[in-house]
């Protein structure tokens, strides 16, 4: 076969708007142009690779809380603590109950051997934020 690299995650979500929010303004997520599907979505662009937003109320939802084990995505930074610093100012703290949507899991040492953040969209989807080596 030939040689394959990522271009996009495709996460689902139940509202739109609401996940722009979290994406943006939590995120710092850019858009990028989207071709006029007939199913509402939006695609960002990070660097060369791609997250595509998109509506789909029947999808598989998760109904628990985060769990770094479950199925997620990953984004890497250059200032693990920066990120961290920024996530707790927008409310976001491992302090919070499990059912909480703003609950982080945060491990500045484990056995992936670099510093992890864990947290979730509005519709719990989760997202690894980490300072892995390049």
């Amino acid at each position: 076969m030939a040689e394959l690299a990522l271009h996009h995650v495709s996460v689902i979500v139940h509202e739109v708007d609401r996940a722009a929010a979290f994406y943006e303004n939590v995120l710092g997520f850019r858009r990028i142009a989207r071709p006029p599907f007939t199913i509402p979505g939006i695609w960002y662009g990070l660097g060369a690779l791609q997250v595509h937003i998109t509506q789909h109320p029947p999808g598989n939802f998760r109904s628990k809380p985060v769990d770094n084990d479950d199925v997620h995505f990953a984004l890497r930074t250059g200032n693990f603590d920066e990120s961290l610093a920024d996530l707790e100012a927008k409310g976001y703290s491992a302090d919070l109950p499990p059912e909480n949507n703003k609950r982080l899991i945060v491990k500045k040492t484990g056995l992936a051997g670099f510093p992890q953040i864990f947290l979730t969209d509005p519709d719990w989807n989760i997202i690894e934020i980490n300072q892995a080596p390049v």
